[in-house]
């Protein structure tokens, strides 16, 4: 049985070079909007070199406007479901900065409904983008930020869907759980082999961005009819967004984790006691408590 070295609290924090940000270069995907546009202001006023990408054209272009005056930055339309796009994006990338030290797999949907309601194709659609996009950048960047050396942090964004499964989002949870299992995945392993590359999960709850209109990029060859259940949940998500905590906190608790090197990034704290629970309701064979909910689907 192999021993897997731990990759919380006891993992180092990141060299000075890393940590302060300014000089280093990162990817950060779905930079068009939301907690994707927020990354990459942040990190042009820390003075890092950007490559972003974004399925929508103009909404990259927007990000690149909002940019600080003089920043290093490339920008490509990418769709993070299809591999030779991220490939070609990461080509691009690490010929016009010369290396990636921060790489964040943010691009994301969202798609509620029930697990047997719903057609494969909104399956296909969040899995698409929300796992695949995270485990063709995990491919597409990764074995190149081992072979240039040096320390540098991978974070994915999952979701607190990723830890915690509420009833009626089944496209979109089932998708987030797994790209949570594809970061810990990722993490376990760079661990085991030493590497300085750090690894982050960022579980946000609700954040004010636009991921309630995802169906603006959904490809038609994925299209489905709403139902009754997505609709529902397409109301709840959109209150939540509404309700939710602003991009310029995500981002903050996410370049902290940066430079700790923590694993698990939970931007709002009211969770904590519910993963604690949710083990032991496991552990004891439990169905975990769900939320308090009033189905109207």
């Amino acid at each position: 049985m192999l021993a897997i070295p731990p990759t919380g609290a006891g993992r180092p924090t990141l060299e000075a070079a890393v940590r302060e940000l300014r000089g280093t270069a990162a990817a950060v995907t779905g930079a068009g909007s939301g907690i994707g546009r927020a990354l990459a202001v942040r990190l042009a006023r820390e003075g890092v070199s950007l490559a972003l990408a974004d399925i929508d054209a103009e909404a990259l272009a927007e990000t690149e406007r909002a940019l600080s005056p003089g920043t290093s930055v490339i920008t490509q339309v990418t769709d993070v479901g299809d591999e030779e796009s991220v490939r070609a994006f990461a080509d691009r990338a690490f010929a016009a900065l010369g290396e990636v030290r921060l790489l964040f797999n943010n691009a994301g949907v969202y798609m509620g409904g029930r697990t047997w309601t719903r057609p494969a194709a909104d399956f296909e659609w969040t899995l698409r983008v929300n796992l695949w996009g995270v485990l063709h950048g995990i491919r597409a960047f990764v074995p190149r930020m081992i072979e240039q050396g040096g320390e540098g942090h991978i974070v994915n964004t999952c979701s607190v869907a990723g830890l915690f499964v509420g009833p009626g989002a089944a496209p979109y949870t089932v998708s987030k759980w797994a790209a949570f299992a594809a970061t810990l995945s990722l993490a376990q392993e760079l661990a085991l082999e030493n590497s300085p590359l750090g690894v982050s999960a960022l579980c946000p709850g609700g954040v004010q961005t636009r991921i309630h209109e995802s169906e603006r990029g959904r490809p038609e060859s994925l299209a489905t009819e709403p139902g009754e259940d997505s609709a529902f949940m397409g109301e709840m998500i959109a209150q939540t967004v509404a309700d939710g905590i602003p991009v310029e906190k995500v981002v903050e608790a996410t370049l902290s984790a940066v430079r700790e090197g923590r694993f698990l990034v939970l931007t709002h704290p009211e969770y904590e006691p519910g993963l604690a629970e949710q083990a032991a309701a496991l552990a004891a064979g439990r169905l975990p408590r769900m939320p308090d909910f009033e189905w109207k689907g």
